[in-house]
């Protein structure tokens, strides 16, 4: 019985700390994102993420961060176009970022993608680097 109840103490604190380490990656990856976001997004998307009406779309939460695909290749390669974001139209252009790195990519995205209302799963490295080819 005593095995038992160790084991089963080994095991949750196993899977506690997996998804701790997971958390606390997306944390990281947040947090150097905020400064990548000032940098390089908000004076257009400002630094709230609400946009600039009828110009630059919203971030705050965005119907458009579901798919995480799309994001990287927008983030990599821009975009111009009509797009439509939380039922509004936005018809302007967003310059290719393709300077920043996978690594700059990623944590940028996990950013906008878990502020402001927004809780999307975390972007990685890979994701990104796929994306790029």
């Amino acid at each position: 019985m005593n095995n038992k109840i160790f084991l089963l103490c080994l095991l949750f604190t196993g899977v506690f700390k997996i998804l701790s380490a997971q958390e606390n990656t997306l944390q990281k990856s947040m947090t150097r994102g905020e400064n990548i976001y000032s940098a390089n997004c908000s004076s257009c998307h400002m630094p709230t993420g609400e946009g600039l009406g009828g110009a630059f779309p919203p971030l705050v939460n965005s119907n458009w961060l579901k798919n995480q695909k799309q994001i990287i290749g927008v983030v990599i390669k821009g975009l111009e176009g009509e797009i439509k974001v939380n039922d509004e139209v936005y018809d302007a252009v967003m310059p290719p970022f393709n300077q920043l790195s996978d690594q700059e990519i990623a944590d940028v995205l996990n950013f906008v993608s878990n502020s402001w209302g927004n809780k999307q799963p975390m972007i990685k490295l890979e994701q990104v680097k796929a994306e790029r080819k």
